[in-house]
């Protein structure tokens, strides 16, 4: 079941390019029946894998730099929410994670209705997006990379340090929050933005879940080797077939199972909290 598990998350991160660890924790605590904080910090194992392998595919791509802040602030709060989440009552935890995953849904199908060539850009591939012109706080010099003056610095650090909060809690890679706040601060193309995000994922979430082993003492590593490698496999698999099915209906109904799997599963914890 944990491999089953593993190729859904796979293949949501390789069809849509996001939404792949925003799955896990769900899955995990419906058909596996982990506890909450458990599954979250399982996710964040697993998030760290995915996130790793893509960032190596697209390695030419990432803004070293503007990925070291983010990931400062963010490995910093990380091990904070994961203490955040085990000092809170189990229902409220999945409550909050029901809220960011249903933010993170509408978000998904706003983005396929109002920009629907977006969904084109796949986190796993190397498709490029034309450059679009947002916030300047971090200008770009010419060879692309960041002007780092305080306004961005301090940008990208909190920015950072509110990603590692929402990570360590409820066990997100942060992707959706990542791409949209660089694309905020500067004029980054959407290639680069997914690829620099990737690299800080990969470090935040590696952050969480060593706090997760530390604080909570839970032996997960056989269970998360099974989930990764059912990811590879997934991720592999389904970018062969990522540029034929790609787009905006396809990220439609992805949007729309995970609001049904995170409405199930708050569902599931009020009525046994009865």
């Amino acid at each position: 079941m944990a491999i089953l598990i593993g190729l859904i998350i796979g293949a949501v991160l390789g069809l849509t390019g996001a939404g792949g660890s925003i799955f896990a924790v769900p899955l995990l605590i419906l058909l596996l029946g982990l506890a909450a904080t458990e599954a979250m910090g399982l996710a964040l194992g697993a998030v760290c894998a995915g996130a790793l392998l893509g960032a190596i595919r697209q390695r030419r791509q990432i803004l070293w730099v503007p990925a070291a802040f983010l990931a400062t602030g963010g490995m910093l709060a990380a091990p904070f929410g994961k203490w955040i989440a085990l000092s809170i009552s189990e229902l409220w935890l999945i409550v909050g994670f029901t809220v960011i995953a249903l933010i993170i849904a509408v978000r998904m199908l706003t983005q396929a209705s109002r920009h629907p060539e977006s969904t084109q850009q796949l986190r796993g591939s190397g498709v490029d997006q034309a450059e679009k012109q947002s916030g300047l706080a971090c200008r770009l010099s010419s060879t692309g990379q960041f002007q780092l003056k305080p306004k961005c610095i301090s940008g990208l650090i909190v920015g950072g340090l509110g990603i590692g909060l929402a990570s360590g809690m409820f066990g997100v890679g942060g992707g959706f929050l990542i791409v949209p706040l660089l694309q905020y601060l500067s004029s980054v193309s959407m290639s680069k933005g997914i690829a620099t995000s990737l690299a800080t994922i990969t470090l935040i979430s590696g952050a969480g879940f060593g706090s997760h082993l530390l604080m909570s003492g839970a032996t997960t590593v056989p269970l998360l080797l099974y989930v990764i490698a059912g990811a590879f496999v997934g991720m592999i698999l389904s970018q062969g077939l990522s540029k034929k099915i790609a787009g905006p209906t396809l990220q439609k109904i992805f949007a729309l199972l995970l609001i049904a799997v995170s409405i199930l599963l708050l569902g599931q914890f009020i009525f046994s909290a009865r």
